[in-house]
């Protein structure tokens, strides 16, 4: 019990001293793991090493029970974080995950997709449109190398600070139409170009999505530098200082 109430009163004088300091405490994120397809049980331990590794942020990690399944448990670890990562595929969700899910996006808080997620739970596929802006088509065949290059406004932007154009080799997804949204990417195979990463802002929140994604993108320290900018942009942090 003593051992408990030192490490409380630790962690308390900490958060004082950054808040003394003008610094803002460690982000806490929550991640939600359930596109089977794309492995992400292997890939978002890797994000998630990198945002504890450069941001000091604490990530939970919440791992879907089945493809296409019902459960997702932990999900009350939403009611205290400060950042949603969702890399989901299909999930139809219990009742009362579905509405903790909706709450924490009505809410107004800031959420970062990752490739599947336009279509991370099917009881709430308007989630692409409504949250994260969005239009998902389906995509185009797989096999073409795609070309991913930043738009004038993604060379401006925080969230691509230090990153560079580079090769994907994940499928294209369609997303033409976009309403709404700044683009700041986009991925081009022979004869077609869509915008694969954009900004939107949803009852009052930050939401960045990304329909790049593939299991080798989490090799690209391009990809992982994006996606760890979005989660400190969504979270309403300064960039980290480009390396």
């Amino acid at each position: 019990m003593r051992n408990a109430i030192l490490l409380m009163t630790a962690g308390a004088v900490s958060v004082g001293l950054l808040a003394a300091a003008g610094e803002k405490p460690p982000l806490k994120v929550v991640m939600l793991s359930g596109a089977f397809e794309y492995r992400s049980h292997e890939t978002l331990p890797i994000l998630k090493k990198r945002l504890e590794a450069d941001l000091q942020a604490t990530c939970t990690l919440l791992q879907a029970r089945k493809r296409k399944g019902h459960d997702v448990p932990g999900m009350e670890a939403l009611d205290d974080a400060d950042v949603l990562v969702v890399f989901m595929r299909r999930q139809s969700l219990r009742a009362d995950q579905l509405r903790r899910f909706k709450a924490w996006c009505e809410a107004g808080k800031p959420v970062v997709g990752i490739r599947t997620a336009s279509h991370a739970v099917q009881t709430w596929l308007v989630f692409d449109k409504l949250v994260l802006g969005g239009n998902y088509r389906g995509h185009y065949r797989g096999g073409p190398d795609c070309k991913v290059t930043l738009t004038e406004a993604g060379k401006k932007h925080p969230i691509l600070q230090g990153v560079e154009p580079f090769v994907s080799k994940g499928s294209l997804y369609k997303n033409t139409g976009l309403k709404a949204t700044h683009v700041l990417m986009y991925g081009e195979i022979p004869d077609h170009r869509e915008p694969v990463a954009w900004t939107h802002t949803y009852k009052g929140g930050r939401i960045f999505y990304t329909s790049l994604g593939h299991q080798a993108d989490f090799q690209n320290p391009h990809f992982l530098r994006m996606l760890t900018n979005a989660v400190r942009w969504a979270a309403g942090r300064q960039p980290q200082p480009t390396p």
